[in-house]
Parts: C-alpha cells; sequence; structure tokens
C-alpha cells in the first residue's frame, strides 16, 4: 500500500487530494497547522490517515514531526508540498508580503529539500510541488504570491537536475493549478476557469500516479502557460 503525505492538508486543494488518494488505496499522512481540522478529518478516515501538526516556518520542529510520522507507517513513497497562503488583494504591507514568502518559499523550500534528502537515502520516491500558473508572470494584486510560486516551479526544476545526476530513483513533479475553489480564494476578484478543488484533486493525483515533470491543472492552463512565454513583457506589464 502506498503512502503520500500532503503538508497543508487542512483544506481546499490538500484535503480534496487526501480524499482520493485514500480512495485509491493509499495510507495518507495530513500534515497542517490547524489541528481541529486535522482531528476532524483522522475520525473521518480512520486507520487510512496518521496526521500531524506542524508549521513550515518552523522547519526543525516540523521535520521532527515529520519523521515521527514517517517511523509510524515505516517510509513514504510520494510527498505532496502543499502548503501556501496568500495576501489578500490591496494587501501589500511589509508583515503580509513577508508571511507569503517565509511560507511559500522557506517553509517550502526547507521541506523540498529534505524530503529530497530522504528520497536519496532511502534509494527512490517521488517529490510533488504545488507551484501554480500565477508563477508564471507577476500581477500587481498578489505581487509576492506570484514570485513564490516562481520561485517553486525553479527550485523543483533545479531539484529534477539533481535527479538526474542521483543513484536514486527520483520523481519531481510540479503541479500548476489554475484559479479552485478554496479559501485562498474565496472573495477575490477577476478568476476565471474556476474549477472545485475535486475536480482539481483528480486531475493532480492522474498527474501524480502518471509520474509526470509538469502538469497543469485543469489542462486548458497549459495554452495560458504557452501564451504568457510569448507575450512581451510591455504587454504583460499592462495587466
Amino acid at each position: 500500500m502506498p503512502v503520500m503525505i500532503i503538508t497543508g492538508a487542512t483544506s481546499g486543494l490538500g484535503e480534496a487530494l487526501a480524499r482520493h488518494a485514500i480512495s485509491r488505496g493509499y495510507t495518507v499522512l495530513l500534515t497542517g497547522r490547524r489541528i481541529e481540522r486535522l482531528q476532524v478529518l483522522k475520525e473521518e478516515f480512520g486507520d487510512a490517515a496518521r496526521i500531524g501538526q506542524l508549521d513550515v516556518t518552523e522547519p526543525e520542529k516540523a521535520w521532527s514531526i515529520i519523521e515521527q510520522l514517517i517511523q509510524e507507517v515505516g517510509g513514504v513513497d510520494v510527498a505532496v508540498l502543499n502548503s501556501g497562503v496568500s495576501n489578500f488583494q490591496g494587501e501589500f504591507s511589509p508583515e503580509t508580503e513577508q508571511w507569503v514568502i517565509d511560507v511559500n518559499v522557506s517553509g517550502f523550500m526547507q521541506t523540498a529539500n529534505r524530503f529530497f534528502s530522504y528520497f536519496e537515502e532511502r534509494g527512490s520516491g517521488q517529490l510533488v510541488g504545488i507551484s501554480s500558473v500565477a508563477g508564471m508572470f507577476g500581477y500587481r494584486a498578489s505581487t509576492a504570491y506570484c514570485a513564490s510560486k516562481a520561485f517553486v516551479s525553479n527550485y523543483l526544476q533545479g531539484l529534477r537536475q539533481r535527479a538526474r545526476w542521483s543513484k536514486a530513483s527520483i520523481t519531481v513533479t510540479d503541479i500548476r493549478p489554475g484559479f479552485v475553489e478554496s479559501e485562498m480564494t474565496e472573495g477575490k476578484k477577476g478568476m476565471f476557469w474556476l474549477v472545485p478543488a475535486d475536480y482539481a484533486a483528480v486531475r493532480m493525483l492522474e498527474a501524480i500516479e502518471a509520474k509526470k515533470t509538469r502538469a497543469f491543472v485543469p489542462r486548458r492552463w497549459a495554452l495560458i502557460g504557452l501564451l504568457i512565454t510569448v507575450t512581451p513583457n510591455r504587454l504583460l506589464d499592462r495587466l
């Protein structure tokens, strides 16, 4: 029975992915900051789930909890790094921007780096990072968020290159969702092709099991990604 660990599993994409993974026979380790939400999920999922409260901005403490969970089940096959936050549109204070960077960049890097080393020692594994279509361009209403997701995609690409030179069999997958119904998108304006979290989670799990290197969710966002790459910066700057 494969084992998957998901950070940021208390709501949205993380919670939806956990549900679908368990329905496919995975044992899932659920982690996040909100212990009360984790406990509710544990009661629902029973023996198919383990839970651990952690904050990725406290890397040493977080990894200690992750190691305890791994020890309980004997190993992890897939690590899905889903922890992420976004600023409210129009909120650009240094404190808010720093919070986004602390979680989405520093917290992500610390966790991804440790899991890559874990898979190297283990000999195999799949590291999945949840970036975003937003990481392909800057946007005035979400400056730090877009920049942070660009970091995630580029960091994953670097790890993928490292994996090619590793003796271990490591797959690195970059999942780039578009707009997904969640607490993060609630109340925000200007979103289109908005899809339910359950729909996105199914597409994510398909990409994970296919061991894709990159996947847009839903797939039609790949067209937008292509258009962005060929659009002159002077036009992007007018968004």
